[in-house]
């Protein structure tokens, strides 16, 4: 079977792992979910077809891997193996069986401010990991907060991420919108941290209120609504605190 063709739907086998479905497509890039053929552990297989990808993507995705190798935490994604042929890249990982805390919400409704102090305690704890080993992530988002078979979290998707200095700037626009800082919408430097700790802020909302607390028609609306700082606070939410004292 030719590199293209383990792209396909009718990919079966990568290496020792047994393809059973697609959870994920990108771009360039598919996420399968494997079974390995001896011990029967489930992954994620992310195949990224390099003949798609221009020098600057590819160095991405190299970055991706160094920075993942890098990471040993209970609540971010776990790589196992990388493959690599001519064509393609194989990042075979951990599997949150789970799945996106955004479809979590999208099922259950918003979280019980006791599920979301549980939840928010694991996200900033992982997120500190990574800013202590000079990693940020630059794209923090309900959709990369994963859910493993006991409700963990699980960071995942690297793909935005880089690394840091203390006193450096980053400059490259990344992540999604409704979670974007104010800097990023100016176009401006910023510290690698700090647009971190910003989409916290909107993921916390998010855990708590069911919805972004930033959102427009158009990204000039949106990008308004972030710069101006107009949320929305419901009526059912603890006081400011609530969650001094309890999350922090």
């Amino acid at each position: 079977m030719g590199d293209r063709e383990r792209i396909s739907k009718t990919a079966i086998r990568v290496g020792f792992y047994d393809i059973e479905r697609t959870i994920g497509k990108g771009n360039f890039a598919v996420v399968k979910l494997a079974r390995h053929r001896i011990t029967k552990t489930e992954v994620a297989i992310k195949i990224i077809d390099k003949t798609q990808l221009d020098a600057g993507n590819l160095q991405k995705v190299y970055r991706e891997v160094d920075i993942m190798k890098r990471l040993d935490h209970p609540h971010i994604i776990k790589l196992y193996q990388v493959m690599e042929t001519k064509n393609m890249i194989y990042l075979v990982s951990e599997y949150a069986s789970q799945g996106e805390i955004f479809d979590y919400i999208a099922r259950y409704g918003r979280m019980t401010e006791e599920t979301a102090r549980r939840t928010f305690w694991q996200i900033l704890s992982a997120v500190e990991y990574c800013h202590s080993r000079n990693i940020v992530h630059r794209d923090l988002k309900a959709e990369n907060l994963l859910l493993d078979t006991n409700n963990n979290i699980k960071i995942a998707d690297f793909g935005f991420s880089n690394y840091f200095t203390a006193n450096g700037h980053l400059s490259t626009w990344c992540g999604s919108p409704p979670y974007a800082a104010p800097e990023v919408f100016e176009g401006k430097k910023y510290i690698g941290p700090e647009i971190d700790i910003w989409s916290l802020g909107v993921v916390l909302y998010v855990l708590v209120c069911g919805a972004l607390p930033f959102d427009g028609c158009s990204l000039q609306a949106l990008r308004d609504r972030v710069l101006s700082g107009r949320f929305r606070i419901p009526y059912f939410m603890s006081s400011g605190k609530f969650y001094v004292n309890t999350i922090f």
